[in-house]
C-alpha cells in the first residue's frame, strides 16, 4: 500500500472515531484502532500508554 492510499485510510477512520484513538504507527508498521473515549483524561491516558511503546498516535479530541 502507498503512502497516498495509507493517508486515504486514515481520513476515513478519523471520521469513524469522533472522540478517540483511530489508528497507531511505528517504523513500518501501522495499525487502524477504534478506541473511543468517554473523557479528555480517558483519551490522555490511552495516548500516553501508546506513546510509551514507541507509537505516534492519531487522535481526536482534545488531548
Amino acid at each position: 500500500m502507498g503512502r497516498k492510499e495509507y493517508q486515504g485510510l486514515l481520513r476515513v477512520a478519523s471520521e469513524q472515531v469522533p472522540f478517540g484513538i483511530y489508528a497507531v504507527e511505528k517504523k513500518d508498521y501501522a495499525e487502524l484502532l477504534n478506541i473511543r473515549c468517554q473523557s479528555v483524561t480517558q483519551l490522555k491516558r490511552r495516548i500516553r500508554e501508546f506513546k510509551g511503546q514507541g507509537f505516534k498516535v492519531h487522535e481526536n479530541g482534545k488531548a
